[in-house]
Parts: structure tokens; C-alpha cells; sequence
């Protein structure tokens, strides 16, 4: 079974939270069922079937999960619901009235409501209600933290810290109060799978789905936790599947289409769920998603005739090719999703203050040295510069290139913001200053099948060889590492990818302990500072809060920054309304404006 992300991870879990990506797609959502039975045509004629390419599949329903947190589950889950707003590829915020509402219902304490409209329901009949929210709010707001830190569920961005008084519940509505004046309260709360289901698989004796709703909000108001552990497992791991769910109950819908068929590593076959009411009504009654992991083979598909629509991790070849396309158009653009290497702190590798019988000094040089020794500016000059001219090296770990606050930023990194020579020479020097034995073994992951991060890891070995460590390559095609704690890999390549335009989530991985900070990575100081963002409504001081950020990490030698995703996507002129979009779902984000060109 695939154990984890195939592209890119979101962040966070809710609609501000980033993702993460990792294969050979761009780049941070909700669930369906198995539509064998439930098949029938629109009552006005459709097209009967688009087919798509994605670099990966779906491979788990719970896109809010630790587990499930991946662009890859977000695409096809962003078809499979609805919700109260989406970002249009300006981006803008826009409202879906057609699905519920919500509202401030008091300022201090922050207080917010949501309703969900009366004709919402998830596709096996079952009003989608307070239920479903309730179970959002546990597993997002970190309900039923252990002692010890654990979380019952295990969301990929818990917020343990900003609504911890249980929720009122009333039919379709749900009102909850913030513990803080919270800036980004508008984007932080969504339902996800839901509640029925996931206690009916937790429990198969019980086969009524409002007795199932009734003993979830119960047991979560008496603060139950023994009853609601089992339903916390499945929410974490029982929504992983690899090929089409054997219990309808693992890919409910509450959106246009839902679940007819998976296959692992093949395609996925989305279906107009007949149930659908209310919102915009898809042109086409069929959608699949074929997995192509090669952008070229993409790129020959559409000019086969055999999909209609792609994207992909472009390259200077590839977008060639796309440009020869007889009958295509296509996108390009900049994506918010960024490439990065990331150190681990605490597995025992050269970048563990252990390895080096605890110096923790001695082990932030050698981090600062091997970040300096990778060659941002030649993986831009070869890889990415040949597709996008302008592109440049990105100077920051928080703030996207152009964006208020990134030139300040750029100030805050000088130390590797030097050409590829000079910042070998600065690593070669804090190595020297050291006083370590050379050369220094380096473990190093990146996606097996990913042409352009294999030609990112050549460059980098390379580079950071040549200043005295050794890279060794620790290729494989799944994501088995991500969740392992501490996990294996003394560096990874990979990418976050980005969902709105959130002020926080930064804590998301940056935080102590958070399920997302995969790197074992903490600084107490820094968790205050992570903190203080949450409450801050003063741009200018949110400005400085995440410059702060900024320097905090750079000095720390957490990470480095390489380049924005360029983004490219690419379609055959029988599709009419095909555009990218900066945002996780991507060229997705308007599939029910997706038709036949007239």
C-alpha cells in the first residue's frame, strides 16, 4: 500500500493550511462513496466523460489526517465536496451560499456560527449536520489532548491552543467560541469526513446513522474519550485506501461527484453524484483522473486524444512540447508551493547536536554549512530559469518572492544569499571554524521517479561533496518516512504548497512537536513568537511577528528555500474554461465550469 504523499503536502488541514508536494506534479477537500448503485444520468444531457492526468492518485479520504494531508487526496476530494467558500484563481474568497453560511455572532469573545442548508446530504442520503461539524471541531481544535502531547486525532495541523470550550449544536447549525481574538478565524474551521460513517465503521453494531451522529456529540460533550478512541483511530487511519473501498462508507460525498472506481496507480473515476442539489451542476456527468508520474507522457496523451487536461512539473523540454501542441492551449504561472531541504534534529544523523555528544553548536554550523552547499542559483539556472526567465533563487522561508516584507526578508537570510562559490567557500570556513572530521555522511532523501528532484539531488551532491560531506543518496518512491518519528533521512527535498491567503500557519511545521514539523525541529522562542501571530490584527505588526520568524529559522539553519513552483497546465481546445490557479486544487478549482468548446 502507498504509505504516503506521491506530489505535495498542503499546509495545515484547514482551508489556510499548506500541503505537501513531492513527485513529479505542482504541487497546501472532503470525502465520497462507491457509486456502483448510484449511477444514474442527469436529467439534461452531459458530456458523458472527461479524462484528466494527475501525477498521483487519491489515496486517502481523510484529507484533514496527518495521514491524508496531500495535494494528490486534495484534488479529488475538492470534487467530491462542498463547503462554505472557495479562492477563484485571482485568488478572492468567495462565498457558497448554496451550501450554508456563517457568521461573527460576537466579537469578544470571538464567537462564530455555522448552518449548513437544509438539502445537504452526504450521498448515501444522510443529512450532512451539526454531527459532522462536531467532529470537525474535535479533531481540528485538538480535543482529547493527552498529557504526554498526543493528540486522539490525529489532524495535520491541531490547534489545541485556540477553541477549547465544547461547540452548541442545534439540527444543521454549530456555534463555537475562540479562547483568543483570532486573525485567521474566517479560514480555520471546515467539516471533513463524515460523523456517521466514521463511527459506524468504529463501531458496526451500531447501523443507524442519526443514533451514530447522537452518540458522537454526546460523547463528545461528556468528554467520553474511551467511547470516542475507536472513532479517532478510524478518522486517522481508516480512511486510507489504495483501490476502490470495499465500505461505501469510506468515500461518502457531500459534492457534484463521487467515488465509482480507484485503482492504485492507475486512475480514479468520479461519477455525478445524483443526490446534488445544490451548487453549480458539473458539465460533464464522468470525470477520471489517470495517473501519469512523466510530464512528457502527459504532454503526448493530450496530443493523442487520450486526456483532455494535464499538468505537471514542467521543465524546459517538456514546455516545448506543450508549446508544439496541433490542437492545445496552455497556463503558466507561478504556484504558492516552494521547493525546500529540510535538516532532521533528532534522528541521530550529522545534523543532531547527539552526533556530536551533544554539542548543539558544532551541529548548527555543520546544518549552516550543508545548506550553503546547496547551489540554488545552478537548480535555477538548469532546471527552472529555462522555463520561467524571470525566476529567482527564493530568499526566504516565510514570505513569497515580491510579496510585503520579502526584501526585508532577503536581508534577514544574507548569510546564504551569496552565488553557489561563494557560499561553498562560507561552508568550507564554518566547517574549518568547527573543527570536524571530514568528509560528513549525509543521508538524503527525494521522491524516486521525480525527474527534476533527481536532477536537483545530482547538483546538490555535487556541490555539497565538494565542500566535505558525503551525500548519499536514500531514493524511494513512497513517503514512508513522513509520521516515522524521528524519521530516517538526515535531509529531504520536497515542497509545501499553499491554500489561501492565511496570515498564520508557519506553527504548522515550524512548531514544537506539531504533527507537520517532521523534522523534530523546536525552539521555545520561537513557539512564542508563532503564538503571538494567532492574535495579532495590526498588519504591520503581523509584518514583524513573521520577520521575526524569518530570522529565527535562518538562524537556527532549519531549512532553505529554492524556488517558487512554476506552474504549467495544459489542455486540448475540445475543453472550454481550463485555468491554472496559485492555490491547492490547482487547475481543478473550477472543474464545474469545465465544457465541451462549442
Amino acid at each position: 500500500m502507498k504509505k504516503f504523499r506521491g506530489s505535495a503536502l498542503v499546509s495545515g488541514a484547514a482551508a489556510f493550511a499548506l500541503t505537501i508536494s513531492g513527485c513529479a506534479a505542482p504541487e497546501e477537500l472532503t470525502p465520497t462513496q462507491s457509486a456502483t448503485s448510484n449511477t444514474s444520468t442527469s436529467e439534461e444531457a452531459q458530456p458523458a466523460l472527461i479524462t484528466v492526468a494527475w501525477n498521483d492518485l487519491v489515496y486517502d479520504f481523510n484529507g484533514s489526517s496527518t495521514l491524508g494531508n496531500n495535494v494528490a487526496n486534495s484534488v479529488v476530494l475538492y470534487m467530491m465536496s462542498s463547503g462554505w467558500s472557495y479562492y477563484n484563481n485571482s485568488p478572492e474568497l468567495l462565498l457558497s451560499t448554496d451550501f450554508g453560511s456563517y457568521e461573527l455572532v460576537n466579537e469578544d469573545p470571538l464567537t462564530v456560527q455555522y448552518s449548513i442548508n437544509e438539502e445537504v446530504v452526504w450521498s448515501d442520503g444522510v443529512p450532512l449536520d451539526s454531527a459532522d461539524m462536531m467532529l470537525a471541531w474535535a479533531a481540528g481544535f485538538g480535543f482529547g489532548q493527552a498529557e504526554d502531547g498526543t493528540y486522539l486525532f490525529d489532524h495535520a495541523n491541531p490547534r489545541e491552543d485556540l477553541a477549547s470550550k465544547v461547540p452548541t449544536v442545534d439540527g444543521k447549525t454549530l456555534t463555537f467560541e475562540y479562547d483568543v481574538q483570532y486573525v485567521d478565524w474566517e479560514l480555520q474551521f471546515t467539516y471533513g469526513v463524515s460523523a456517521h460513517g466514521t463511527v459506524m465503521m468504529a463501531y458496526p453494531e451500531i447501523t443507524d446513522p442519526l443514533e451514530a451522529k447522537a452518540k458522537l456529540v454526546e460523547a463528545i460533550q461528556n468528554n467520553d474519550l474511551d467511547w470516542l478512541a475507536p472513532v479517532a483511530e478510524i478518522w486517522n487511519t481508516g480512511y486510507t485506501v489504495t483501490n476502490t473501498p470495499e465500505n461505501p462508507l469510506v468515500s461518502l460525498s457531500s459534492g457534484p461527484y463521487l467515488l465509482e472506481e480507484l485503482v492504485e496507480d492507475q486512475y480514479a473515476t468520479l461519477v455525478a453524484n445524483p443526490l446534488y442539489t445544490w451548487g453549480p451542476k458539473p458539465a460533464y456527468e464522468r470525470v477520471t483522473i489517470r495517473q501519469i508520474t512523466d510530464s512528457t507522457a502527459a504532454v503526448q496523451a493530450v496530443d493523442n486524444g487520450e486526456i483532455q487536461i494535464a499538468s505537471g512539473q514542467p521543465t524546459a523540454d517538456v514546455l516545448q512540447l506543450v508549446q508544439a501542441l496541433a490542437n492545445g492551449s496552455y497556463d503558466t504561472g507561478d504556484e504558492a508551493a516552494y521547493e525546500h531541504v529540510d535538516l532532521s534534529f533528532t534522528n541521530g544523523g550529522p545534523f543532531d547536536p547527539a552526533y556530536w555528544g551533544g554539542d548543539a553548536e558544532t551541529a548548527r554550523k555543520v546544518r549552516q554549512a550543508f545548506l550553503l552547499s546547496v547551489p540554488r542559483n545552478e537548480i535555477l539556472d538548469k532546471l527552472i530559469r529555462p522555463l520561467n526567465p524571470n525566476a529567482q533563487v527564493r530568499q526566504s522561508n516565510i514570505f513569497i518572492p515580491g510579496s510585503p516584507g520579502y526584501d526585508d526578508a532577503v536581508e534577514l537570510n544574507a548569510m546564504y544569499n551569496g552565488t553557489d562559490e561563494e557560499n561553498r567557500e562560507k561552508a568550507k570556513e564554518i566547517l574549518a571554524e568547527a573543527g570536524v572530521e571530514l568528509p560528513i555522511p549525509v543521508e538524503f532523501w527525494y521522491p524516486d521517479g521525480n525527474v527534476r528532484r533527481a536532477n536537483e539531488f545530482e547538483l546538490i551532491k555535487l556541490s555539497a561533496d565538494s565542500v566535505g560531506f558525503n551525500v548519499i543518496s536514500e531514493a524511494e518512491p513512497d513517503w514512508a518516512w513522513i509520521g516515522v518519528e524521528p524519521h530516517p533521512h538526515d535531509a529531504v527535498i520536497f515542497a509545501w504548497a499553499s491554500g489561501s491567503l492565511a496570515v498564520t500557519g508557519s506553527d504548522q511545521f515550524f512548531g514544537t512537536g506539531k504533527p507537520s514539523n517532521f523534522q523534530g525541529y523546536s525552539n521555545p522562542e520561537l513557539d512564542e513568537i508563532l503564538s503571538s501571530l494567532d492574535t495579532e490584527l495590526d498588519p504591520a505588526k503581523q509584518l514583524e511577528i513573521k520577520l521575526e520568524i524569518d530570522r529565527i529559522v535562518a538562524e537556527d539553519a532549519v531549512r532553505i528555500s529554492i524556488f517558487q513552483f512554476p506552474g504549467l497546465t495544459w489542455w486540448d481546445n475540445s475543453v472550454d474554461n481550463v485555468s491554472g490557479s496559485i492555490f491547492v486544487p490547482y487547475y481543478f478549482w473550477n472543474f464545474w465550469e469545465w465544457n465541451t468548446a462549442q
